[in-house]
């Protein structure tokens, strides 16, 4: 019998997309010989996850998961919302943010994980659900958020199911006041965030090369006004501050009662706790953000058919 190396492994998985595990198998299977290799994968099924990986996946899922003082969030994507509906879709999505939380929300952790329910890495039950289901899959991304003493609070928007929906929040805060009241509190809070999209926890965490960019837009449109440069720099000022106002979680107005900034909000509990309470991070995932969907021209496909 042939030995079977690292390296015939990676390349039929290379070739065929299908797990590692199952390219080992399938070169044991056929003594080696990388073509039939290929043919066994494609006889079980496990080969045609290849052919969609270049399509794309915008659509799928996001899940959150809390345990004590460790909380996680996930994104796996597929081809169509219909997928997304599927229960066998929906449980790896639950088991990513769990596994997530394994793995400090390490995705490439997360793939060589070895999943107790079907004995393969989380990575290679990716695939053969691509292979059953017959869409491209991805598990995109994912982040964990840990306090010392406080707690996680989460939020879904557009629930699938419990813990799994398109938007996904999750917030951290530090303090020793009362769990119940934080947790409500935090529930609010990352309500907010879905709603707002802050980009920066405080002022002092804003990136100075955005500032500086902002600036210089703003400059050139208050110059095109001809007024004096002492007023144009007060101008820039005032844009600047309402830069601050949209982007920055601390300075933004509150949703549920946009006469206070956030700041204000959380210093109102602490005073009525009696204890400080500080937002030590946040995390926002909005299904598909980023993703460049195919734009479908129908009337230009319609119009290459009858050309042929």
């Amino acid at each position: 019998m042939s030995e079977i190396t690292a390296s015939m492994v990676k390349d039929l998985r290379e070739s065929t997309g299908a797990g590692m595990l199952d390219c080992k198998k399938a070169l044991v299977a056929t003594d080696g010989d990388m073509e039939q290799a290929v043919d066994w994968l494609r006889k079980k099924g496990l080969a045609s996850a290849a052919k969609k990986s270049s399509r794309i996946a915008a659509e799928g899922l996001v899940a959150v998961a809390v345990d004590g003082n460790k909380g996680a969030v996930v994104e796996v994507n597929s081809e169509t919302d219909f997928v997304a509906k599927n229960d066998l879709f929906q449980e790896y999505v639950e088991d990513a943010a769990l596994v997530a939380l394994a793995s400090h929300g390490d995705v490439c952790e997360m793939k060589t994980f070895n999943c107790p329910k079907c004995s393969k890495t989380f990575e290679e039950r990716l695939t053969d659900l691509i292979a059953k289901i017959g869409e491209n899959m991805t598990l995109r991304r994912a982040q964990m958020v840990e306090v010392n003493n406080g707690i996680i609070a989460s939020y879904v928007h557009n629930v699938a199911r419990n813990n799994l929906g398109k938007i996904g929040v999750l917030v951290a805060i530090e303090s020793s006041a009362d769990k119940a009241k934080l947790q409500e509190l935090g529930k609010h809070l990352a309500m907010h965030i879905a709603a707002s999209r802050p980009l920066f926890p405080t002022i002092a965490a804003v990136d100075p090369a955005a500032v500086e960019r902002e600036k210089a837009i703003f400059s050139e449109q208050a110059k095109a006004s001809g007024k004096p440069e002492n007023i144009i720099e007060k101008m820039v000022e005032g844009r600047i501050k309402k830069y601050y106002d949209e982007v920055v979680f601390e300075e933004q107005a509150y949703i549920m009662d946009p006469d206070k900034k956030i700041k204000q909000v959380i210093a109102d509990a602490a005073k009525e706790l009696g204890t400080d309470i500080k937002v030590k991070e946040f995390v926002c995932f909005k299904l598909g953000e980023g993703i460049q969907k195919k734009e479908e021209d129908f009337a230009a496909e319609v119009a290459a058919q009858l050309a042929k």
